[in-house]
């Protein structure tokens, strides 16, 4: 169990076996602080009470250290590992004591050998997994489901809920997973398991993100605001720059990868490394504005144009790397990235989470814009028009491309009317915000045999003032784990490359919920406060330009190269022999791209991504259905 995920460390290997055999722990080692075997898991603690494997690391561990050494609790210290200190914490203030002072990204296993019960426990935001639940007779535990297949109990069926609920969102949605009774633990939750009486209890949250949103907006000037920011991001990027290994940093060019690059550059003595991968297609490829920021910075850049081949030899390993079906297509760009900056380095930050902490999606912007427009409409005159914008004729669409005035222009009108038909009806900004987020907007007539309840049961989203709030933190606890955060994590670790997030440091999380919104979405423009520090590092004519997405172009490759990969997966009898999809609607989709009569590559992704996982995992797990 423990080499199906040798990738995620492939510096050394461990098991222990409880004395009565009632539970065994295994752990894959990639060495980042301390590389001595006094770093090795699983890990003893001094007291022999508690036995630990985890996957990740506490950035402030020297610190708790310092405080078990003043309070006179510090342990006879073996070696200087966070996975030692992580213990030693424990056995001085208990898991939720210790849990509340961790600083760090993390999912672990903590075995409490005198009371018999096992803990696992998620980082605040999400960003390493934690999978678990029974499979026959056995209940199982760990960070990728692959784990769990050599073991005789492990028997998968797939949830048909599941299944829908990845249709509308690109990926399965916890706390489900895609097989039935596995789940995964919900961000800042931990769980307890009582190993005598079976019992898994529910999660307990040990940081709320919905209280620290709803905490009163932070007084001061805008530029006192910066300051405090830019010294928590100072410290937040320090933190994650302490390793025994190699270290670099993704640089897209954008604001958040800059940022942190620019951070790192400021605090080290050498010049950081730096890496990026382009694309040919100008559309996609934000290469050369990397290495202008790379220039002005002065790091160490290294960067590596990918062909169509690369990337197009990369879709067959996809399904054997997530595990669970995922169709974020930017997984591609993400595992060539890491691969490349692998074989320079053993770690690397990156500045996910910023567009999540500080407005910076457009579809903040333009959804806020539509919701206040919309807002304005009777209900009566939205239906009428939604009516008519289904009827209007794509022709009509394309003339309109053409003549309107370029301000008033949108980039494939034709495919975005129906979905804005769709949202005009919508009575509430919840379910509007849905709508906006939904790939197959009713899934539940797409997947045979599914009936999912709500799969939006988002928390706390009327506590909050705007829409822009809610959109904000409804993301940081669904689509930042798991789909950003997914997706960053499989692909570096497939390589074995640790990636880290100095923006999703929690006390730069609750800074930006505390930050106000006028200092984030300021003149039609989010990240007004990052961009505001950003620009003492880089100059600002080096920065503004539009927001360009992490993507592939999927609709052109699908008639092109991918066209007879994805004809065999959705070849209509084989969905209808596999039962999963109703073909009709599919093959009315991929028949109107083909044509190019429609941009349905989104929903056909969706689609080719659950056909290649289950083509994958069938052969692994025979009768999965």
């Amino acid at each position: 169990m423990g080499d199906a995920i040798a990738h995620r460390g492939p510096d050394g290997h461990g098991v222990w076996i409880d004395d009565r055999r009632e539970l065994a722990l295994t752990h894959r080692r990639l060495a980042i602080i301390d590389l001595s075997e006094a770093g090795h898991q699983p890990m003893i603690s001094d007291c022999a009470r508690y036995v630990l494997v985890y996957n990740g690391e506490i950035y402030n561990h020297l610190e708790l250290r310092s405080e078990l050494e003043a309070a006179g609790s510090a342990p006879d210290w073996r070696g200087h590992s966070d996975t030692e200190t992580m213990l030693a914490a424990i056995s001085k203030w208990g898991v939720e004591g210790a849990l509340a002072r961790f600083n760090g990204m993390f999912g672990f296993a903590l075995w409490d050998r005198k009371a018999r019960v096992l803990t696992l426990a998620r980082d605040r935001m999400g960003e390493k997994p934690v999978y678990y639940g029974f499979s026959g007779q056995t209940f199982f535990f760990g960070s990728e489901l692959k784990s769990f297949r050599p073991h005789p109990d492990w028997s998968p069926r797939i949830d048909r809920n599941s299944v829908a609920r990845f249709l509308r969102h690109n990926y399965v949605p916890g706390p489900d997973s895609i097989f039935e009774g596995i789940r995964k633990l919900p961000s800042a939750h931990y769980i307890t398991i009582h190993v005598g009486g079976g019992q898994v209890g529910e999660p307990i949250p040990y940081w709320d993100l919905d209280a620290a949103a709803r905490q009163p907006p932070m007084q001061g000037s805008p530029d006192a605001i910066a300051d405090d920011l830019e010294v928590l991001l100072l410290d937040s990027v320090k933190l994650r720059m302490a390793s025994d290994v190699p270290l670099g940093a993704f640089l897209s060019g954008g604001y958040d990868s800059t940022i942190v690059a620019a951070l790192m550059q400021a605090q080290s003595d050498r010049r950081v490394r730096t890496f990026t991968i382009g694309f040919d297609e100008k559309a996609y490829n934000e290469a050369e504005h990397a290495k202008a920021v790379a220039r002005h910075l002065g790091t160490d850049h290294t960067e590596m144009y990918v062909s169509p081949r690369d990337a197009l030899d990369v879709i067959p390993e996809l399904p054997r790397i997530w595990d669970e079906p995922f169709a974020d297509s930017s997984q591609i760009p993400t595992l060539l990235l890491s691969r490349l900056t692998r074989q320079h380095v053993t770690v690397s930050l990156s500045g996910d989470g910023g567009d999540e902490l500080f407005c910076g999606y457009n579809r903040y912007l333009a959804g806020h814009a539509m919701w206040r427009r919309l807002g304005r409409l009777p209900a009566p005159v939205r239906r009428a028009l939604a009516g008519a914008m289904v009827r209007t004729p794509r022709s009509l669409y394309n003339l309109a491309e053409s003549v309107l005035p370029r301000g008033l222009r949108a980039q494939n009108l034709a495919d975005r009317a129906p979905k804005l038909a769709q949202v005009m009806s919508i009575a509430n900004d919840r379910d509007y915000y849905r709508r906006l987020v939904s790939h197959w907007d009713e899934p539940t007539k797409m997947v045979i045999g599914c009936d999912p309840e709500d799969d939006w049961q988002v928390s706390g989203w009327d506590e909050l003032p705007t829409i822009l709030d809610r959109m904000m933190v409804t993301d940081m606890k669904t689509y930042l784990p798991d789909d950003i955060l997914a997706k960053v994590d499989r692909a570096s670790m497939a390589v074995s490359l640790e990636g880290r997030i100095p923006l999703l440091d929690h006390r730069v999380v609750e800074f930006a919920l505390r930050t106000p919104l006028e200092l984030k979405y300021r003149n039609g423009q989010g990240k007004w406060l990052l961009r505001k520090i950003l620009y003492r590092y880089v100059p600002r004519q080096l920065m503004d330009r539009p927001k360009m997405g992490f993507g592939v172009p999927i609709d052109e490759w699908l008639r092109g190269p991918l066209r007879d990969w994805a004809e065999a997966l959705l070849d209509e009898s084989r969905l209808r022999n596999e039962g999963f999809f109703e073909p009709r609607e599919i093959r009315l989709k991929w028949e109107q791209h083909l044509s190019g009569q429609r941009r349905w590559h989104y929903y056909i992704w969706d689609v080719l991504m659950f056909q290649a996982w289950y083509e994958h995992h069938r052969e692994l797990d025979g009768a999965a259905n």
